[in-house]
């Protein structure tokens, strides 16, 4: 099977298509300029399916160069066979490629090879051929040999058994049959280093088992970091009977007295000494690989939704980073984010400077006419609240408040990019100024932080840096394209994400707009230092031009196809005007035949959809379909939660065991992942996303330990499960209530920053 047809297969879609996706790839087009304008050629996969496919292409073609690179090395070594070449030809894995060339590959130095040094491979050969008629103490006798080393029956008896255990742990067959049989019927223990009373994030996981097969992800990353912590032992069990029975039936074929109890001893010592441990490593790093896919998964649907929310536009702001000793940091913005004015109040512990810090803030409010206030979840944040409620209570204008995630806020502010972005704050005013403007534009804002220090994943610091970067940053990719990017306004960070640019030409982008003024048209890229035809045909079509000399300029419309789209216009009695005071609006219902209509134009159809869509929603946002923040002129207070309370939330944060919703007071409540429907759930995701707005209810309020339980399962649900439970019903919902409701949630300790406001 070609690495296409595998593809295929696995994601379920046409050759066809992705041998055309293959060659755009290999022909340097990018992820976003493929999924956006080569529609027709790769029959409309979406940028998901794009770097799934890339992903696939990228692990084959290794598995290729490898497979390659074990044939000439056994080829070399004369020992390759018709048959060992179509084992390796057919391997589908990494793994199974190493399991076959493991008799071959160089090895240290081992007890075999000792052994087969001091001349001992012929007494392993009569254990292995199972034929003497002799006690094996009478073969290995004529082994001895001062020269060599072995002075002694036993010696040489234990050379020839370490010759057979390396000979049966390098069989691939057995190997995976023994991978298998410990993934379906091990265990895998945790327990505690030292005993403790003291309450840990890792209590449940002190005297812990489950079957490995059935280990979540977030499980295996949560035992992960107690073992890095070195809080918690972690081991597995495998079926070790059924192990050696299976590697006794493969090895011992022969019922000889003289040779099976040496086998026997040669088999329990290969599995023991040299099969299990590695095989432990293997099975742990599946596990610990498949979790962290699964949560850099979660993490991209979490980002994406984050970096889509609606933009809240046309509004000064201003920004609120709240604080204790050091005072809350105040930066007013204008509605295109420019920095008006920074200030330091301190209406919170110790100093408690409230009529002060108030007093202030109306005069702000009053001079820069502030119609919003964003407010960071971080320290103070609740203090900052009460304070924030107050005052709009005592003043005549309508300002409402929002709360804002700040994760990753202060490490913007340090940053070298924040330093040249406004190069006159200080760090606690840039962190003020960056919590403003992530109410005016998420997206804008928070491609200026690595999207690994934004708090809507788990466990992110625990895994793979380098995997989760790159799939972060393509979700990042996605989202900037998906969305346009105005030419004449966009940051560097902002434009290094658009296809075909990196950080260079973004660089040289600003370098020309600061040194020539604005952009008049596209085509004016041309003359930007370094930026070819190759990187204008990646680009040109996510750039916007607002009031430019090319109406089609602010559109999604690729220059490739400009002529196409004047001929639209021109043909269904439309102009240039048209779009420019707001669109051709009704275009659709006058094309009566697609098909036909592309055909004269020169296009595809999926093309000429694309065009009319764009046609008549000029610079449409897609974010404008996402749920709007919840602007606050109210508060509540933790104390003030009663069981049974009804009230809309933001969900902050989406992991594998539940969502985490924002309700207005000081800290985020769980949906546990029994709660979040009346019917199954697979996981949180099929249900809510970060950015939902969402009804809950609250179920219980731990005031000393600041948890808060939420569902959002009806009433009616829950009174039958009340009502069952009353009977002594079955087990909760079984199949989707089974997890634990105090589940440690270590994974979230260091991670979900968003969760607790103070």
């Amino acid at each position: 099977m070609t690495i296409s047809q595998t593809i295929a297969k696995e994601l379920n879609i046409k050759v066809t298509q992705v041998e055309a996706a293959i060659t755009l790839i290999d022909e340097g087009n990018t992820i976003p300029f493929i999924a956006r304008y080569r529609k027709e050629a790769t029959g409309q996969l979406n940028d998901e399916q794009l770097r799934d496919l890339n992903e696939r292409l990228t692990y084959l073609r290794n598995l290729e160069d490898k497979k390659k690179q074990v044939l000439a090395t056994i080829e070399e070594q004369g020992k390759l066979t018709d048959e060992l070449r179509k084992a390796i030809e057919d391997a589908a894995t990494m793994v199974a490629v190493e399991d076959l060339y493991r008799p071959y590959r160089p090895k240290r130095r081992t007890r075999a090879t000792d052994a087969k040094e001091k001349g001992l491979e012929g007494l392993a050969a009569v254990l292995t051929m199972q034929y003497t008629d002799k006690p094996m103490e009478e073969e290995a006798k004529a082994y001895l040999s001062e020269e060599k080393g072995v002075t002694s029956v036993e010696q040489a008896l234990q050379g020839a058994m370490d010759i057979v255990a390396e000979s049966v742990s390098d069989s691939a067959d057995y190997r995976n049959y023994i991978r298998g049989i410990t993934f379906k019927k091990g265990m895998l223990y945790s327990e505690a280093k030292t005993k403790s009373e003291e309450p840990s994030v890792y209590d449940m996981y002190k005297d812990f088992s489950s079957p490995i097969e059935k280990m979540s992800g977030y499980r295996v990353l949560a035992v992960n970091r107690g073992e890095n912590e070195k809080v918690l032992t972690v081991r597995i069990e495998a079926p070790e009977e059924d192990i050696l029975r299976y590697l006794e039936k493969q090895v011992i074929v022969r019922d000889n007295p003289n040779t099976t109890p040496y086998l026997k001893l040669a088999v329990a010592d290969a599995y023991r000494r040299l099969i299990a441990p590695s095989i432990e490593r293997e099975i742990r790093n599946e596990l610990t690989e498949n979790a962290e896919d699964g949560a850099i998964k979660v993490f991209d649907k979490n980002l994406t939704q984050l970096l889509m929310q609606p933009p809240i536009t046309g509004k000064v702001v201003l920004g609120w980073d709240p604080a204790f000793r050091t005072g809350c940091k105040l930066a007013v913005v204008d509605a295109t984010g420019k920095v008006l004015y920074t200030v330091v109040i301190y209406p919170t512990e110790p100093q408690n400077k409230i009529a002060e810090a108030k007093s202030l803030l109306k005069k702000i409010i009053n001079h820069f006419g502030v119609e919003l206030i964003s407010l960071g979840n971080g320290t103070a944040s609740r203090e900052s609240e009460k304070v924030i409620v107050e005052l709009l209570a005592e003043i005549p204008q309508k300002v409402a408040y929002a709360i804002v995630n700040e994760a990753g806020a202060s490490v913007y502010s340090a940053s070298k990019l924040a330093t040249e972005e406004f190069p006159k704050l200080d760090v606690g005013a840039r962190s003020a100024a960056s919590i403003a403007r992530r109410l005016q534009d998420p997206l804008a804002e928070l491609v200026k932080i690595e999207p690994q220090a934004i708090g809507v994943g788990q466990y992110q610091h625990d895994m793979n840096q380098k995997k989760l970067a790159e799939s972060l940053g393509g979700v990042v990719e996605d989202c900037v394209n998906r969305v346009g990017v105005d030419l004449n306004t966009a940051s560097v960070s902002l434009l290094e994400y658009v296809s075909g640019i990196n950080k260079t030409l973004a660089k040289n982008i600003v370098t020309y707009r600061e040194e020539n003024g604005r952009f008049k048209s596209r085509k004016e890229l041309l003359k930007v230092a370094k930026l070819g035809p190759k990187a204008f045909e990646q680009c040109a079509g996510f750039l916007r031009i607002r009031d430019g000399k090319e109406a089609l300029d602010n559109t999604g419309v690729h220059p490739e196809s400009y002529e196409a789209a004047y001929k639209l216009l021109d043909k269904l009695g439309y102009s240039a005007a048209d779009i420019t005071a707001g669109g051709a609006k009704g275009m659709r219902s006058k094309v009566k035949n697609t098909a036909a209509l592309a055909a004269e134009l020169g296009v595809g159809e999926i093309t000429l959809t694309d065009i009319i869509g764009e046609l008549e929603k000029p610079s449409r946002d897609p974010r404008e379909d996402m749920p709007k923040p919840i602007l606050r002129s109210d508060v509540l207070e933790l104390k003030d939660l009663k069981p049974g309370m009804i009230l809309k939330g933001t969900v902050r944060n989406v992991i594998d065991f539940g969502a985490f919703v924002d309700i207005g007071v000081h800290q985020d409540g769980l949906v546990h992942i029994s709660e979040l429907s009346d019917t199954y759930v697979k996981h949180p995701l099929d249900v809510v996303k970060i950015g939902d707005i969402v009804e809950v209810r609250v179920l219980s309020v731990d005031e000393k330990r600041g948890r808060i339980q939420l569902s959002m399962r009806s009433e009616e649900a829950a009174a039958r499960q009340a009502a069952a439970k009353a009977n002594g019903g079955a087990q909760r919902d079984r199949d989707n209530r089974g997890g634990n409701r105090n589940e440690v949630r270590g994974g979230n300790r260091n991670d979900n920053h968003g969760n607790r406001r103070s």
